[in-house]
């Protein structure tokens, strides 16, 4: 896609526009699924003897962005303990999508990804993860600003949210409201095609973010090509979840998690270079 400068509009009591402008890049359509996810696993990859090199997935012209090796130790240590990490292990929580042989869930998105085996699926498919600035310029159509990726207001049309995928609205949430990839469009897609960037689930971006930092600090305004990679234990992820409120799925919607946390409203969608 083209890339552009937008405002980023992070705080939307003040409208601040932190501003920032991205080069061209590509990102995928669609979350990553089971069945690609499935082939990761089955190459053995995603472990910490098949972990990333060292600067893999960089973000060109942005230094330091690439793989680490003090990460390795936060990869599985086998491709069993990924399957079983894979489950989430959440107590009274059965929503995972993976499953050890190939069943019903090959299209649905992969759920109960840390950010480090978001990365390293990246890699191995030939990508990166997008920057947050990358990711925010998608969802926003740029500088259209959309206050969804497909414009204004929401509606199950559009969109997984709010545990009503299977069309059953205040239900308790069950792996139902989680639907194949690409199952909103043309309805629910962006700009410039992404499905899936409200709600079905949080994504993973590269960016840092230190929770005892005040929420824009660490951000320059304005920013080109820009990212936080501080050393931090909790990586943002954006995008809203089936699970969460039509509010949680708006385009300026921020969200960040432990970078080691499995939780099955967590997955990815990669980017690539040009």
């Amino acid at each position: 896609m083209a890339g552009g400068t937008f405002a980023r509009i992070y705080d939307d009591e003040t409208g601040e526009p932190y501003e920032a402008t991205v080069s061209d890049f590509y990102l995928d359509r669609y979350e990553v699924t089971v069945e690609r996810f499935r082939a990761f696993v089955n190459a053995g990859r995603g472990t910490r003897a098949t972990a990333p090199s060292v600067g893999a997935g960089a973000r060109p012209g942005i230094a330091g962005s690439g793989w680490r090796t003090a990460w390795n130790t936060f990869l599985p240590a086998d491709t069993e303990a990924l399957k079983a990490e894979l489950k989430c292990r959440i107590p009274d929580d059965d929503l995972w999508t993976w499953t050890d042989t190939p069943e019903t869930n090959e299209k649905r998105p992969i759920s109960c990804l840390t950010w480090y085996e978001a990365f390293a699926f990246c890699v191995w498919d030939g990508g990166r993860l997008p920057t947050e600035a990358e990711w925010a310029y998608a969802a926003a159509g740029g500088d259209e600003q959309r206050q969804y990726p497909w414009g204004s207001g929401i509606g199950d049309a559009r969109a997984l949210y709010g545990c009503r995928g299977d069309g059953i609205s205040g239900a308790e949430c069950t792996r139902n409201d989680l639907l194949d990839v690409g199952s909103k469009s043309t309805d629910g897609d962006g700009r410039w095609g992404q499905a899936d960037m409200a709600g079905s689930l949080r994504e993973w971006v590269l960016d840092s973010y230190d929770p005892d930092v005040p929420e824009h600090s660490a951000y320059v305004d304005p920013c080109s090509d820009c990212a936080q990679l501080a050393d931090s234990d909790y990586r943002v992820n954006r995008g809203g979840s089936y699970k969460a409120s039509a509010l949680s799925a708006r385009s300026v919607r921020r969200n960040y998690a432990r970078a080691n946390l499995a939780d099955t409203y967590h997955g990815v969608r990669c980017a690539r270079d040009l």
